[in-house]
């Protein structure tokens, strides 16, 4: 079911402040993009197979926003990439979780998405990934 680790999600006040940092390592970005239906910016960084986004909320009251708000920048989520996400959710609430709002729904870079809330996985805001 999992195919691997898509990303790490890294909630930022600025992706023009907080880019250079992590060029500073030699990570190069890939591509950025706004995703109007989860209120954020994205900045995508190539780490080997793997990515570091980083999440820039477009308003206050937004889920990135409001995670800002209350914890301050830092690591938001991980993405899992999934091969087939219908299936991934059928088999996660055939274990007693439930997304968090409609899924699956449009992601970044052509994909679909859903989340499950930290309260339900140990502490960690999950996000599974399907590429289209």
């Amino acid at each position: 079911m999992v195919v691997k680790i898509r990303h790490v999600g890294i909630a930022v006040d600025s992706i023009e402040e907080r880019l250079p940092i992590w060029e500073s390592f030699g990570l190069k970005l890939v591509h950025t993009e706004k995703v109007d239906s989860e209120g954020v910016t994205t900045a995508h960084l190539k780490v080997g197979d793997y990515e570091i986004e980083l999440l820039e909320p477009m308003g206050d009251d937004t889920p990135v926003g409001r995670f800002i708000d209350k914890k301050g920048p830092g690591i938001h989520h991980i993405a899992l990439e999934v091969e087939n996400i219908e299936e991934s959710l059928s088999k996660a609430k055939e274990n007693g979780l439930e997304p968090i709002g409609e899924a699956p729904r449009p992601g970044v870079d052509n994909t679909k998405i859903a989340f499950f809330h930290p309260k339900d996985t140990g502490g960690v805001l999950l996000e599974i990934v399907e590429v289209q």
